[in-house]
């Protein structure tokens, strides 16, 4: 096999990879060129594993580019949220624990992490990597590996509401949400939040969003009840679509993609709600 098939075959994985380390598209595309042009400087036949020497370069330059990003987002205007990608489709069974690991949800707990916290939970996690595989990408031992994995999954799980909910349940909650919206009615809206709702926006600086968290049903009913008194007259579409490995609801002003929500649900009520809406994020899926 030549060093290009070799390297496409692994590519899958390693841009899964480096997306989930850095949360934004192009970010991954220009780690996974930096690591084909070490690829082509090597001489394949000489490694034990090819994929092994693969995902370590493609981790490095990810934990040296998320370093790099994290002083960026402490600038950052407002929360900071990921890139939503529609790259990630969900398998026909919809497979929960698929989903749990590549929506944006958890995407955005991950940065709580530290660069290295998240590229050792993610390889022992979801890729499915030894600890002594880890411990030799990360340069430590397979005892501090297995130490960072273990807090960086009790920091994840305290901050994650982990439902099980099938993507019909999915679907419907998000149906509900975009009718409440788009109608404005506070009785719709307190009958689609959990009390304890949880609303985080990101406009980048670029459009109009919360500055910090918003919480609670009351707050979220208000907030969407004065949004849509602001867009009497313009023409609003809601659609709902698939990206980040789940249902999400695109909306649309005037024809043009202003936020894309995600949410997580228990099927019945929305506990917490992510909004995209730096249009330099909106753009892949305005093409979609």
């Amino acid at each position: 096999m030549s060093d290009l098939a070799t390297f496409n075959t692994h590519r899958p994985r390693l841009w899964g990879l480096a997306y989930r380390m850095l949360g934004i598209r192009a970010d991954a595309d220009d780690v996974l060129q930096e690591a084909w042009l070490r690829w082509r400087e090597v001489d394949s036949a000489a490694l034990a594993s090819s994929e092994a020497w693969l995902v370590t370069v493609t981790t490095r330059l990810a934990i040296d580019r998320l370093r790099l990003q994290k002083r960026e987002r402490e600038r950052y205007p407002g929360p900071w949220l990921p890139e939503p990608v529609t790259e990630f489709a969900a398998p026909p069974e919809a497979a929960y624990e698929f989903v749990n690991d590549v929506s944006l949800a958890f995407l955005a707990v991950l940065e709580r992490l530290s660069p290295q916290e998240r590229a050792a939970y993610l390889l022992y996690e979801v890729f499915d990597t030894g600890y002594d595989e880890i411990a030799a990408m990360l340069d430590k031992s397979a005892a501090a590996c297995r130490q960072i994995v273990h807090r960086a999954r009790e920091r994840i799980q305290a901050a994650k509401p982990r439902f099980a909910v099938s993507q019909d349940q999915h679907r419907a909650l998000l149906a509900r949400f975009a009718a409440a919206a788009q109608s404005g009615t506070a009785e719709q809206l307190l009958a689609v939040f959990a009390e304890e709702a949880m609303l985080v926006s990101d406009g980048g600086g670029k459009a109009v969003a919360a500055r910090r968290p918003l919480h609670g049903a009351e707050r979220l009913m208000r907030l969407f009840q004065v949004l849509a008194r602001q867009r009497d007259g313009q023409q609003q579409r809601f659609m709902i679509a698939s990206f980040n490995g789940e249902p999400g609801l695109l909306h649309y002003l005037d024809g043009v993609l202003v936020t894309a929500y995600a949410v997580v649900g228990d099927g019945e009520r929305i506990h917490a709600l992510y909004a995209v809406r730096n249009p330099d994020k909106l753009a892949a899926l305005s093409q979609a």
